[in-house]
């Protein structure tokens, strides 16, 4: 037992040696070594220490892309908005042979069936068939509302860790779907209102707000107070509003949250009653009714919030 001990020792103290050596240069004893396209070599001298460059890249070559996506031996990323992430294969629904020939009636009728029985096998129990279905339901209102790639993988994640901590049991699958797709768009910085989510949902803007407050909570989930002055550059894009009524509305927003009155204000509602001041002090005229409109929001509400806003600014 203490010849390889020994050995093992003798073994570590020549390599802490060698690697001692290599830090500074033989030649004129600089520390300065730097790393240069694969060579190692004295900043000071240039004597070039280790030349053996790697090549990491592939071993064929390709002129355009149609060529280097022919030749790559990787699949898609994975992901996590779906239940499998994106691991299986799936049999191609043309109905070609690898020469690109059309296939006979009885080897259609045989690939069909093959479809059939692997959509049936890619799911093995019901655990997977609700994560399945729960996944799509992201993704079909993800679709629906506009939102980037990033909030779906976002709320994907979520679901499944709420899916991890049984925060499901005993509550619908498109109730904890649609609340975890709110968590993202407020975790992502995507400005989407409780009623524009319930909208593209198959549950109420009740059941989708208790919800979320409760994975929220269990998931201890950092949610900021959103910002009206994320709902300005849309609002005003629907309602062809200019550049300075743009900037004038968050100049409005921030004022009157410097003076408090954002607390236990709507944010969409401010954002909106913003813009439509905006408009009148930037002579960009629109209605009450446009623009309750556009943010979903009732006129007595931008007539309310558009009051306080003047008076902040010091309007009569």
């Amino acid at each position: 037992m203490e010849r390889p001990t020994r050995e093992r020792s003798e073994e570590q103290a020549e390599q802490k040696q060698t690697s001692d050596e290599t830090q500074h240069c033989p030649e004129c004893e600089s520390t300065s070594i730097v790393t240069d396209q694969g060579e190692r070599l004295c900043e000071d001298c240039g004597l070039v220490l280790d030349d053996d460059q790697i090549d990491r890249g592939p071993e064929w070559r390709a002129f355009n892309s149609n060529e280097r996506d022919q030749k790559s031996r990787v699949g898609a990323p994975t992901t996590q908005t779906m239940h499998d992430k994106g691991l299986t294969t799936q049999i191609d629904w043309k109905d070609k042979d690898a020469y690109g020939r059309t296939l006979d009636s009885k080897k259609r009728n045989r690939m069909q069936r093959l479809r059939k029985w692997q959509e049936r096998i890619r799911t093995k129990d019901a655990g997977e068939r609700n994560l399945q279905f729960a996944l799509s339901e992201i993704d079909r209102m993800a679709s629906a509302l506009g939102v980037p790639r990033s909030v779906r993988e976002v709320a994907s994640v979520l679901y499944r860790r709420a899916l991890d901590e049984d925060l499901i049991r005993g509550r619908s699958i498109e109730g904890v779907a649609t609340a975890c797709l709110y968590a993202a768009c407020r975790q992502e910085g995507i400005p989407r209102s409780l009623e524009e989510v319930a909208e593209v949902s198959r549950v109420g803007k009740k059941e989708i707000g208790r919800t979320y407050r409760y994975i929220a909570q269990e998931l201890s989930l950092e949610m900021e107070p959103v910002d009206p002055k994320q709902y300005v550059p849309r609002f005003a894009s629907e309602l062809d509003a200019s550049e300075e009524t743009i900037a004038k509305a968050n100049e409005i927003i921030d004022t009157s949250a410097e003076q408090g009155l954002l607390s236990g204000k709507s944010p969409i509602g401010f954002a909106a009653a913003a813009i439509y001041a905006a408009g009148l002090l930037c002579n960009d005229k629109m209605t009450q009714r446009e623009v309750a409109d556009v943010a979903n929001v009732t006129e007595v509400t931008i007539r309310n919030r558009y009051q306080e806003q003047i008076e902040a600014m010091g309007f009569e």
